[in-house]
């Protein structure tokens, strides 16, 4: 599905240029969040790592912090906890390469190329064909369907990262420069399998993937993890990766194929995947499969009047743990603001709901693991509700992406999707601040972070951050942080807690959550999606659940 348009007129503007009551003090300790922060992402949590030494402290905390804000258990049991059965994959080492007429083109892991397999045992790829598939995306109700007549089996395909809209500069169907679910690497992943491909490469651009290589470089030797249904472990897609963009750009060029005329082909729905010439790829390494669980924590703030119906905050408690393949100085990825922050947020969200009033919903707050796994902890929620979905009226996620100071602004991620925007828009503005778009719609935050897992079962969603036109600084200091975090430390181990943080920002974004979440706690409204999304056809066929 195409992002719909989020429109900034007339609708928007008039409730921005509203007259607002003076802001009631911020109900959200930037000192609390802070303190919190501190203790998350300090060594003594060894990096809050799923299924890792570092989880049982963590998740005893938030249980602790929960207890103590006043919050009643709500997972099974009277338990604070709801577990998540999953799969965790390692991967022993590789050896992979090219040849190009007969010549060899050497690919070194995790500088060149990374590579994952869901083949439990070993994944041997011998002098595999090589396919440039343009962007992967198959919309054939946009006229995209470029591996139509294309045989593909026993091959590997590299794809370029993102959807066609994003460098043609204009919209062709896939809602312009936001990034289309269609576009998604899994979403390619998956429709070259289904033509018979045994791999997929994506060629990394700084840019359309949103984040650096040193971040792709980072993450290869991760295990990977997946939701465990029960049974035996059966093996999946074998090898998909990333390529380096320069050497993705050789390995045409030595087939006779210029990368840039390739893509700018890509960009039209007269595209089909192309051979590259005779050049083929081969690989060799084994995956190991284990049975592990993993824990979401879960706090309910009683409702008093309509308590069987929710509103749900959730924010991810994991980060990346303790890596031996990291530098032996550090090799904790302590993940202070990914997502210390968040998750500190949503304690002193779930603090600030216990001590008011009893609302008429029911709030719960759940800590989901597993984020960085591929939002296992959330989809394992939307699976498995502690409280019915249809009688759940909206879900705020708690996932800052910067640790920035206090800022005239909120970012929206996902714009143009639910009439809860304008509500957003409407309580922002009675703390002084505006609603602005997200600056970087290309890189599809609003489906790489949990509310997605309860959007796609129907649920609304609303997902924003504290933003970046910052009171001292203004929009080039925000934007400077932004960039400076992105290349360095988004997910490495220097997302290290900062002593000269003041959390003004997340103490921002946590209050207008708790303001509107209050709103929508004491109200008879049930909130839904905009007309002609998938999701808004999903709301409504439970719409005889909810009252």
């Amino acid at each position: 599905m195409a992002p719909l348009r989020f429109r900034t007129g007339v609708a928007l503007a008039s409730i921005l240029l509203a007259g607002a009551a003076p802001p009631s003090p911020a109900p959200i300790s930037a000192a609390r969040i802070k303190e919190h922060v501190r203790i998350l992402a300090s060594d003594a949590f060894l990096g809050r790592g799923p299924t890792q030494p570092g989880e049982a402290k963590t998740i005893d905390y938030l249980a602790r912090q929960f207890e103590a804000a006043g919050l009643r258990p709500a997972g099974p049991n009277g338990s604070w906890f709801q577990d998540v059965p999953l799969i965790r994959y390692d991967r022993g080492p590789v050896r992979i390469g090219a040849s190009v007429g007969g010549r060899p083109l050497p690919l070194r892991i995790g500088q060149d190329v990374t590579a994952a397999s869901r083949i439990v045992g070993r994944t041997s790829i011998v002098d595999a064909p090589i396919v440039f598939g343009g962007y992967g995306v198959t919309a054939p109700e946009l006229g995209f369907n470029g591996y139509e007549g294309v045989d593909l089996k026993g091959k590997v395909v590299l794809v370029l990262a993102g959807d066609p809209d994003f460098e043609a500069g204009r919209d062709l169907g896939f809602g312009g420069r936001a990034l289309a679910f269609a576009g998604r690497t899994g979403e390619k992943i998956a429709a070259a399998q289904a033509r018979g491909a045994i791999a997929v490469l994506t060629i990394h651009e700084t840019a359309a993937a949103s984040y650096p290589w040193q971040q792709v470089q980072g993450g290869d030797p991760v295990p990977g993890y997946a939701l465990d249904p029960g049974g035996p472990v059966r093996s999946g897609f074998g090898l998909r990766g990333w390529m380096r963009r320069e050497v993705a750009v050789e390995l045409l060029r030595r087939a006779g194929l210029d990368y840039g005329r390739l893509k700018r082909q890509a960009q039209s729905p007269a595209f089909r995947a192309v051979a590259v010439g005779d050049a083929t790829l081969s690989a060799d390494f084994t995956t190991s499969a284990s049975k592990v669980v993993s824990r979401n924590v879960v706090g309910l703030v009683p409702g008093r009047g309509q308590a069987s119906e929710t509103i749900l905050y959730g924010a991810h408690w994991d980060a990346y743990g303790v890596n031996s393949f990291d530098p032996p100085q550090d090799r904790i990825r302590n993940g202070a603001v990914d997502n210390a922050t968040g998750t500190a947020t949503l304690i002193e969200v779930a603090r600030a709901f216990a001590q008011a009033p009893s609302p008429q919903r029911s709030i719960l707050f759940a800590a989901w693991t597993a984020e960085e796994k591929g939002l296992l902890g959330a989809s394992w929620y939307a699976e498995h509700p502690l409280r019915p979905l249809e009688t759940t009226a909206a879900v705020f996620n708690l996932d800052p992406h910067v640790a920035l100071g206090a800022a005239r602004n909120l970012e929206l991620i996902g714009v143009g999707r639910t009439p809860l925007e304008q509500d957003l828009a409407r309580v922002a503005r009675t703390r002084g601040l505006r609603v602005d778009p997200e600056d970087n719609s290309e890189a599809g935050w609003y489906y790489r972070s949990d509310h997605f897992a309860l959007a796609q079962k129907g649920v609304p969603t609303v997902y924003f951050r504290a933003g970046r036109d910052l009171v001292r600084g203004g929009k080039r200091a925000g934007s400077a942080a932004v960039e400076r975090y992105n290349a360095r430390c988004y997910h490495q181990t220097c997302d290290e807690f900062d002593e000269r943080w003041d959390m003004a920002g997340p103490a921002q974004e946590g209050s207008v959550a708790f303001d509107l979440g209050l709103e929508l706690a004491n109200s008879r409204r049930w909130p839904g999606w905009n007309a002609g999304s998938d999701y808004a056809r999903l709301r409504e066929a439970s719409t005889r659940q909810r009252k």
